[in-house]
């Protein structure tokens, strides 16, 4: 764990070094920033307590792409909550870490940032005994969904009308392998 100049904490790695962006851990400043790229870029649109509720409890997860030149200058973000809930084959409980919200600013897409934010969280989800990742995405989204089959999503069901605006919804899911 390092710190950019504005000792805002983001992991470092050497394959970060050719990319113009860092992705670091989200703080409360950057909350504004964060909802107002949602508000730009998806049609979901949460209240400021929510994202300030999960920076609360799943602060590790919650992560954020901004360029190098600018640090404070947010261009993504990812949020995931831990759930515990029934497996679907048996009545135990089980942590599924739930992908709430990835965003990324229209100008900065096709970089990498989206997988970027996607490898540097989930391994903070495994952290907390997660069984498997879990998201929905609109059926209309295929650069999302070609993205999480990258990352070994499955799509196992539709979520009838899951959006505001009617739209259905992908449930996709990624088996975490123990071993």
């Amino acid at each position: 764990m390092t710190t950019d100049k504005d000792s805002q904490p983001y992991t470092y790695d050497k394959s970060d070094d050719n990319k113009p962006y860092l992705i670091r851990r989200c703080t409360f400043k950057d909350l504004e920033s964060v909802k107002e790229v949602n508000e730009k870029e998806l049609p979901e649109d949460y209240p400021f307590f929510f994202y300030k509720s999960i920076l609360d409890n799943y602060p590790e997860s919650f992560l954020v792409a901004c360029m190098k030149h600018t640090p404070k200058y947010i261009v993504g973000y990812i949020m995931w909550r831990v759930e515990r809930i029934p497996s679907k084959d048996s009545l135990r409980l089980i942590n599924k870490g739930h992908l709430v919200s990835i965003a990324v600013s229209e100008n900065y897409r096709r970089n990498g940032i989206a997988s970027a934010l996607l490898s540097k969280s989930m391994p903070e989800i495994l952290k907390q005994n997660a069984s498997e990742f879990v998201l929905e995405v609109r059926v209309s989204n295929h650069g999302a969904i070609s993205l999480y089959q990258n990352f070994d999503f499955k799509i196992e069901g539709v979520k009838k009308k899951y959006y505001k605006d009617g739209e259905n919804a992908y449930y996709m899911v990624c088996k975490i392998n123990k071993d």
